[in-house]
């Protein structure tokens, strides 16, 4: 299935803005389907298309590569004779994909683009990988786009549900609850989200088979394979602490603080090599990282701490088959347990890692915040997530509390409060319940919500 997605936009305002000027590096996880909506975007586009895929291009793709680059008309003559592709100037688009399979290509951009006759569009994980841009001059003539699983408001365009979107903004933007009827509906959906995450071949097994979850899984599974088998590619140096970190995410996030001692790994070892470990992950996109701030400021990242780490899976659905491992193929059912609340677990690192995945989507690099207590030999104050408001004139803060459950207390969200009051722009408390505003101004936001920010 073709689903509707947010990159296609953007590649029509860089096709209206910068094309022959710089091409186009879109980067991702594996299987976040970039080559899906780069082809698509390709064939409405233009008059026609190479896709060069150099996970299986062949040898005679990469010798016109590294003979032909210094002649750019024998260059374009043997790539369309050897694709089978006409191509029209001004009016052909070039596809990398893969590219850092072969970073030459990559390197070539600079070359191609000044030449200006057609348009290019680089595709690729694991871009900033040190094996996968040593030895090469990156390309200054190169504009960038993350790209992400499948967010919200991609999946419920997905499930037909697209006219629940704008209600939910004009409700966050007046701070007014939804109708309860449609509270409960998006409340639902939002749990469909986190069950089957962003994958768009776990999305597409779930709208064709009726929201049945067996098929969904397993395409799910299928790319957690993907993932280990990228793991087993990687320099010996880190391949077994990096699979050892992998195996371990749903271990971290299942405890009460979430958060990871770098020291605490292994002691034994250099707390550097799993710095690196951590970076791998998350440049991978596999994980999205939240770093520990000491003093949150608008410049969150100038008291950044590296000691302490949360690391989210990249997309909750993921976690949900990486959690139970094989024994969810002998009963499927545990998806429709924990959709109607009726499996006894901790949802709530799953909650927690659907907001982390919704933020990140939004542009956000997640922080957190803890204090320790001398007198009360404690954290007293904990906060899952601080983000900025990006301003430019008036940048301040966000504190963002998370909450599974309905009952709940914000004592860390009012002492964060009351301790960087004049920092803050507002406080949030995410929880299952529809929005209110407390008495001390905190606002309580629906989960679903979390796109709003």
């Amino acid at each position: 299935m073709i689903f509707k997605r947010k990159t296609y936009n953007r590649l029509i305002e860089w096709k209206n803005k910068s094309r022959g000027r710089t091409a186009m590096l879109i980067e991702g996880a594996r299987r976040i389907g970039k080559s899906t909506i780069v082809e698509e975007f390709a064939k409405n586009n233009y008059k026609s298309y190479v896709l060069i895929d150099f996970s299986i291009a062949s040898d005679r793709i990469k010798d016109i590569f590294e003979n032909t680059l210094s002649n750019l008309d024998t260059f374009f003559m043997l790539i369309s004779f050897e694709t089978g592709v006409p191509l029209y100037q001004r009016e052909s688009l070039i596809i990398f994909d893969e590219v850092q399979k072969y970073p030459k290509a990559r390197e070539a951009i600079k070359h191609l683009v000044k030449d200006g006759r057609y348009d290019y569009i680089e595709t690729g994980s694991l871009i900033s990988i040190k094996e996968n841009v040593k030895d090469i001059l990156i390309p200054s003539e190169e504009d960038s786009l993350i790209m992400y699983p499948m967010d919200f408001e991609e999946f419920a365009e997905a499930l037909g549900e697209s006219m629940l979107i704008p209600y939910i903004k004009e409700c966050f933007d007046k701070k007014v609850p939804l109708l309860d009827s449609i509270h409960k509906k998006a409340s639902f959906l939002f749990k469909e989200y986190m069950l089957v995450g962003g994958m768009p071949q776990a999305v597409s097994a779930f709208v064709e088979q009726k929201k049945q979850f067996e098929e969904c899984d397993f395409q799910k599974r299928n790319i957690l394979k993907i993932y280990r088998n990228d793991i087993l590619k990687i320099d010996n140096i880190y391949q077994a602490k990096v699979l050892s970190i992998f195996d371990q995410i749903p271990s971290f996030l299942s405890s009460h603080e979430k958060r990871v001692r770098i020291s605490s790994i292994d002691p034994s070892n250099n707390g550097i090599a799993y710095e690196e470990t951590f970076f791998w992950l998350a440049d991978s996109m596999i994980c999205n990282e939240c770093f520990a701030c000491s003093d949150p400021n608008v410049g969150l990242s100038l008291t950044e701490s590296r000691k302490f780490i949360k690391c989210y899976m990249g997309d909750t659905g993921l976690l949900l088959s990486h959690t139970f491992d094989e024994n969810i193929k002998n009963d499927i059912n545990i998806y429709t347990a924990i959709l109607h609340d009726n499996l006894s677990i901790n949802k709530g690192m799953f909650f927690e890692n659907a907001i982390a995945q919704m933020l990140t989507a939004n542009g956000h690099k997640l922080y957190f915040y803890t204090h320790f207590s001398k007198e009360k030999h404690r954290n007293d104050i904990e906060v899952d997530f601080i983000i900025s408001t990006g301003s430019r004139v008036n940048n301040k803060i966000i504190p963002i509390e998370v909450k599974s459950s309905k009952n709940y207390t914000a004592s860390s969200l009012i002492k964060f409060k009351e301790k960087f009051h004049e920092r803050i722009a507002g406080s949030y408390i995410i929880h299952p319940k529809n929005l209110s505003i407390r008495d001390d101004g905190i606002i309580c936001i629906p989960a679903y919500m979390t796109f709003c920010l």
